[in-house]
């Protein structure tokens, strides 16, 4: 049975590290919408001049803007994933809960990834990005001096990763995030893990859980 997952937290939590490794250990897709979006922004596709602004702001851009973005990549998906940046807001919520009933599915679980303020701050000076396959880490992570692990490109800060920026990101993050968050807590489809314990055995523990969980978020 296919898993949908989406992974929810403050930025630099880690959510591009244990997206992308839940999605390779389950064989699902993975989508970052944040580097898709700067993807956009580099390559100045008409989405990249809309988002580029409002990025630059560290604001999320409009539900009016993500949600078709996400219907088209949800259409092209043959198995589950993995959604690392969706939803941000009740609106997108309410999106994927309509277009996973549309599609005879169900969400299996709602990934909270919980980090004290400080430690984000910490993570935000070490964190990079590979421009080329736009792979993300800290910088412990590369093979060797600014090359990316998965593609041997040059990496570097994300253009995005400034203290006010962060600040703006965050407080974004506050308004419209948690009340998703306390959304699927609700509907008993939130799990929560402190993802300060290093980020191996937060994926062990994060992929255990997900194995166990039916599509409908209930223990297998």
């Amino acid at each position: 049975m296919s898993k949908q997952v989406v992974l929810l937290g403050p930025p630099a939590s880690g959510k591009g590290t244990q997206g992308r490794r839940l999605a390779e250990d389950l064989g699902l897709a993975y989508l970052s919408t944040g580097a898709l979006l700067r993807s956009a922004v580099e390559q100045g596709t008409e989405l990249g001049k809309q988002a580029e602004p409002i990025l630059a702001r560290g604001e999320y851009l409009p539900d009016s803007l993500m949600c078709p973005i996400m219907g088209e990549w949800l259409a092209k998906q043959t198995g589950g994933w993995v959604l690392d940046g969706f939803p941000r807001s009740v609106p997108q919520a309410d999106f994927l809960a309509g277009w996973l009933s549309e599609h005879g599915l169900n969400l299996t679980a709602a990934v909270l990834l919980e980090v004290p303020l400080d430690e984000l701050l910490v993570r935000l000076g070490n964190r990079i990005e590979c421009p080329e396959c736009r792979w993300s880490g800290r910088r412990q992570e590369l093979n060797r001096a600014d090359r990316c692990p998965e593609c041997g490109g040059v990496t570097g800060p994300r253009a995005d990763d400034t203290p006010a920026n962060f600040r703006s990101r965050l407080a974004e993050y506050e308004e419209h995030t948690l009340p998703v968050v306390a959304r699927y807590e609700s509907e008993g489809l939130l799990r929560r893990f402190d993802a300060t314990t290093g980020a191996d055995d937060v994926e062990k523990r994060l992929v255990e859980c997900i194995r166990s969980l039916k599509a409908h978020g209930q223990a297998a």
